[in-house]
């Protein structure tokens, strides 16, 4: 049974809404901070990264919290959720505010990488728990790694790994990348470029286009005329929808080259329409119709949402999940080093994200996926976007450990 209980003291004006999974407290242990476990979903409920977040990942934090029972023994397990509008200072204020009046033991999700950055040091400093996946940053696995968060879903590395790297071996040798220009677009094509050099391949060349260009006839042009049979995208969201819907117009996709987004989301995918996303290539970790497990997470996620999970929305349920089968584990939520150590110690296994495991420097580690989007033709409907082309095994997917992680270091 869900039960809306009354909100706690307002978080700073941000709009905190709080939810309830699971009954009335009965005779809670004072093993749990505050007689109760509290998890935050902190996101962007209302920008530029609402459709692939928001509110579908606190139907999956809830989803999850409802799967485990509502409850740990006598303890219930609460869900709290605000917008951190994608900005440090106010995820910031909201993360301290929620560690420290509202009884919050964890945070999940963390959109934003200066938000995330932010956060998983305060959980530091204040022995909680953070659990990432609304960043693709490798440095919440590298200099700015703590032994209180855990880095779910995907990170840059992998993204850029699992598309090129399989790409090449497909045969996709030579590659030109129209890259955002900005500081997330510059690292995705480097590292992309210098996997498709490990692989045997070749990068002919790249141009940058400013973040949320609306004309990339240029860059396009330049794409095409470079005669890669790869078009690699290092941009996301508006600027990726742009350019492949721009890229059709331009024939691209006619002239033999295809098109390999590096950060591609399966919003972005219904937005475009298949006539103008067919073929293009993309990695994730989860999808909806991947196999029965997934199928069955999806269609009770669409019956609340409207829309099939997002990796990310998936990345909740699976991380809520493990996180409460660590706290259980333990019989207490009051040590945040605790409970992410043994979230370390336990394999991971949901119905969204399927097995896994957590390594020593927090990085949550799982398969990788290359699909291929399907053409009208293929699809037997809305949501049914993607054909497999290829998995990258675990052991391949991540970056190697990173010395720069103290965590790393003293081992």
């Amino acid at each position: 049974m869900n039960t809306r209980i009354p909100a706690l003291a307002p978080a700073l004006g941000f709009g905190l809404a709080l939810l309830a999974c699971g009954a009335a407290p009965g005779t809670a242990s004072a093993a749990y901070t505050g007689n109760v476990v509290r998890i935050g979903v902190l996101n962007d409920q209302s920008g530029l990264y609402a459709d692939i977040m928001g509110q579908g990942s606190v139907i999956a934090a809830r989803m999850a919290v409802e799967d485990f029972g509502g409850r740990i023994g006598d303890t219930p397990v609460e869900v709290v959720a605000a917008d951190n509008q994608n900005k440090p200072d106010i995820g910031a204020a909201i993360a301290r505010q929620w560690y420290d009046v509202q009884g919050v033991d964890m945070i999940a999700e963390i959109a934003n990488s200066s938000v995330a950055l932010a956060v998983v040091e305060i959980a530091r400093d204040k022995n909680k728990v953070a659990i990432v996946s609304g960043s693709n940053t490798n440095r919440l696995t590298g200099d700015s790694c703590t032994p209180n968060h855990v880095h779910w879903a995907f990170d840059n590395y992998a993204l850029a790994n699992a598309t090129a790297r399989a790409v090449v071996k497909q045969g996709g040798t030579s590659w030109f990348f129209i890259t955002a220009d900005y500081a997330f677009g510059h690292d995705m094509e480097k590292q992309a470029g210098d996997i498709v050099k490990q692989s045997g391949g070749t990068v002919v060349g790249s141009v940058r286009a400013p973040l949320n260009s609306a004309d990339f006839a240029s860059y396009l042009l330049q794409a095409q005329g470079s005669g890669a049979k790869v078009i690699g995208l290092a941009n996301a969201t508006a600027d990726f929808t742009s350019t492949v819907k721009q890229g059709k117009e331009f024939g691209i996709l006619d002239g033999g080259q295809s098109f390999a987004g590096l950060t591609v989301y399966l919003t972005d995918i219904d937005a475009l329409g298949l006539e103008a996303a067919q073929g293009t290539l993309l990695s994730v970790p989860f999808y909806w119709d991947l196999n029965d497990r997934t199928r069955a997470f999806s269609k009770r996620f669409f019956e609340r949402h409207g829309k099939m999970p997002t990796a990310y929305q998936a990345s909740v349920y699976s991380q809520v999940t493990h996180y409460l089968k660590a706290v259980k584990s333990l019989g207490s939520d009051a040590d945040g080093r605790a409970v992410v150590a043994r979230m370390k110690e336990l394999p991971t296994d949901d119905d969204a994200y399927g097995q896994g495991s957590i390594r020593v420097d927090g990085r949550k580690l799982h398969p990788m996926y290359l699909f291929q989007v399907k053409t009208p033709r293929e699809s037997k409907g809305r949501w049914d976007y993607y054909k497999l082309a290829a998995t990258i095994p675990t052991e391949e997917a991540w970056k190697p450990l990173d010395p720069a992680c103290a965590l790393v270091a003293r081992q």
